[in-house]
């Protein structure tokens, strides 16, 4: 029996083509911050190449920076009212505490959770509700270990208030951490995101609180893992 011919414009991918189709499935992408990471290695293994020592050097770093800049994709919960991790990692407290000073909100303690960022985990971060940002408020500060509970309030933050369309008050902050010198938020003050969206990042070790409305019913427990933008931590009141 004749083989029928492949309609024009749906020839079938050669192997290489296949190849990179998987290749680009299994590997994420790189957050922007971390290009220039990821060139100057290359570039010194690149003018280094009679080197084998400086080859090799230059490769690893670049590699090393490429995994910790990974910026991989999330599908987000469908269902209404929860509220997601804003980064990988693990859950070190789940209490109550005072939102940052600097947003204005009070003193009296909301829900809290704490997730600590090893150099190893993705260091992006997810919006954990939808809504409008209301507020994003940068604090200098020390930098300290991030797993310590009192460097909530010492170290340097950047802390963003969101509104979600239920008019319920979510604060997501980024913490720096002992090595952690560099707090990136892509977010501003009006902005409308969407669960699970990225919205910056922190170089090289560091923590992300969230703070919950009263009367939220949180789901996550010390020492689980969370994966960013998948894993509901909390349901909203």
């Amino acid at each position: 029996m004749a083989r029928k011919p492949t309609p024009p414009g749906q020839e079938p991918p050669s192997a290489f083509g296949h190849a990179l189709t998987l290749a680009r499935s299994h590997i994420p992408p790189v957050h922007p911050a971390g290009l220039p990471f990821i060139a100057a290695p290359l570039a010194v293994a690149a003018l280094g190449r009679k080197y084998p020592w400086v080859r090799r050097g230059g490769l690893a770093l670049a590699a090393a920076n490429a995994a910790f800049f990974r910026h991989p994709h999330r599908v987000p919960p469908t269902r209404p009212g929860v509220v997601v991790a804003p980064a990988d990692g693990e859950v070190t407290l789940v209490d109550t505490a005072a939102p940052p000073a600097e947003l204005g909100l009070g003193t009296t303690p909301r829900p809290r959770v704490s997730i600590f960022l090893s150099v190893l985990d993705v260091h992006v971060q997810r919006c954990p509700v939808a809504g409008h940002v209301a507020d994003v408020v940068h604090q200098p500060g020390r930098f300290m270990s991030a797993d310590l509970d009192e460097a909530s309030d010492a170290n340097e933050r950047n802390s963003m208030l969101i509104r979600t369309p239920n008019e319920h008050e979510v604060v997501v902050v980024q913490i720096a951490g002992l090595v952690a010198r560099r707090i990136i938020c892509d977010a501003q003050a009006g902005d409308v995101l969407t669960l699970g969206e990225t919205y910056g990042l922190i170089r090289f070790g560091s923590r992300v609180d969230t703070f919950l409305p009263p009367g939220t019913r949180v789901l996550a427990e010390r020492g689980q893992r969370t994966i960013g933008a998948e894993t509901v931590i909390a349901e909203l009141p």
